[in-house]
């Protein structure tokens, strides 16, 4: 059973560690990691990784079991991740005060990679990313470009992106982020040499600036907003019957539009989606006390599957760092709220518009159950499981996802 590394040596390559340095300021913590109920304690204080024993103010608490498998080179799903284990594991807890956990969430999650890192018998330092690194990442040849889109009486300057020539892919990013999540498919000749990708940043988004006199954080996304906002931009940017791509919220909003517009789509390939997800919401993302460009990072760092490669790996956690006030908090208010259709995944015809559905296996938010109990309701959709892949397919891992999109894509175009 592979276990954590001695304390002493954990403690000193904390002491050492060139991530923890970057993070150094005014400012303290100390808390613990426990193994079937023995604490080590890391304390901090401005910044610097102290040798002594503190007092914890909160303990990730979880049996040896549970340890060992996140202690795998490549863990099982559910194993891989601190937010992972805690949102599907009910045998990890976080003990003691919840608001000190989400304010240093970052350096607990960096301790844990330091611990896994020695327990795999590596010299310290451990490297940036513990995810393997598959080499520079490939430039896209992009054209960007601003379409105006009213919804509601107002006015939204859509910013957008398009690579490739031919059929047109409509690309939809994830909660909090941008269309820069593409970039890796906009790279790829395998797509680009038959398809145009055409993503755009919703409104307060990446590129997309919020309307003239907006309240800074008061960005709340609800379904028909989002069904609004999409067709809105299609007519604005003259897409014809684009395939529609999504995952995660837009994942969620493909089964819409094939529920709602499925005339105005050549198909729709709706990634990490299912019908209902609950209990997604977290209010640290948009608490006074969290830092949010530290936190949202964190909250949704372990949904990208192990394999991934680490560059793009960090990509997402960057762009998910720069998000306006309250932003995933606001798409998180569709996701894990507004959004309910129950009543509706059933009535999807999908001899008006092909639907596929896919769905990584790494994925803890909207897993492959939950996509798949959904895909069952719906008479003609196409479900597969992803191996390998998390919540983010095509910003995470483009080339592991393209070896999935790719089949779809000859399949409409040789009919």
């Amino acid at each position: 059973m592979t276990a954590f590394p001695d304390i002493v040596a954990w403690r000193a390559a904390c002491a050492t560690d060139p991530v923890i340095a970057a993070w150094a300021g005014d400012w303290a913590c100390c808390f613990g990691i426990a193994v079937d109920g023995a604490v080590s304690t890391f304390e901090f204080i401005a910044g610097a990784a102290q040798p002594g024993e503190g007092t914890p103010s909160f303990t990730l608490s979880a049996p040896a079991g549970i340890w060992s498998k996140f202690l795998e080179p490549i863990p099982p799903r559910h194993h891989h991740g601190m937010f992972a284990m805690m949102y599907r594991l009910p045998d990890f807890r976080i003990e003691g005060s919840t608001l000190s956990f989400m304010q240093f969430a970052h350096l607990a999650r960096r301790v844990l990679d330091i611990g896994k890192w020695l327990a795999l018998g590596n010299a310290s330092p451990a490297p940036v990313s513990l995810a393997p690194r598959g080499g520079p990442r490939k430039t896209p040849k992009v054209a960007g470009g601003y379409v105006p889109v009213t919804v509601g009486g107002t006015t939204y300057q859509i910013y957008y992106e398009t690579a490739g020539t031919g059929q047109d892919i409509l690309c939809m990013h994830t909660a909090g982020a941008d269309g820069r999540q593409f970039h890796g498919l906009m790279a790829d000749p395998r797509i680009v040499e038959n398809h145009r990708l055409v993503s755009f940043d919703l409104p307060f988004h990446g590129k997309s600036p919020p309307p003239e006199g907006a309240i800074p954080g008061s960005w709340r996304l609800n379904t028909d907003l989002y069904v609004e906002l999409i067709m809105g931009f299609v007519a604005a940017a003259g897409l014809d019957k684009p395939i529609a791509l999504g995952a995660s919220m837009s994942g969620e909003i493909c089964l819409e539009l094939a529920y709602r517009h499925p005339e105005s789509f050549s198909a729709i390939v709706a990634c990490e989606a299912c019908e209902q997800v609950r209990q997604r919401q977290n209010p640290w993302a948009a608490h006074p006390a969290v830092n949010q460009a530290l936190f949202v990072p964190e909250w949704i760092r372990s949904l990208s599957a192990p394999q991934s490669p680490a560059e793009w790996q960090e990509q997402i956690t960057w762009q998910y760092g720069q998000g306006g006030p309250s932003v995933f908090y606001g798409d998180i208010a569709f996701y894990s709220g507004d959004w309910d259709a129950r009543d509706r995944v059933g009535k999807i015809d999908t001899n008006r518009c092909r639907l596929f559905m896919l769905t990584g296996e790494y994925d803890y938010s909207c897993t492959v159950e939950m996509s798949e109990a959904t895909a069952a309701k719906i008479p003609g959709v196409k479900f597969q499981a992803m191996k390998g892949i998390g919540h983010f397919p095509f910003a995470e891992n483009p080339e592991g996802f393209a070896e999935y999109l790719l089949p779809i894509l000859r399949e409409l175009r040789t009919g």
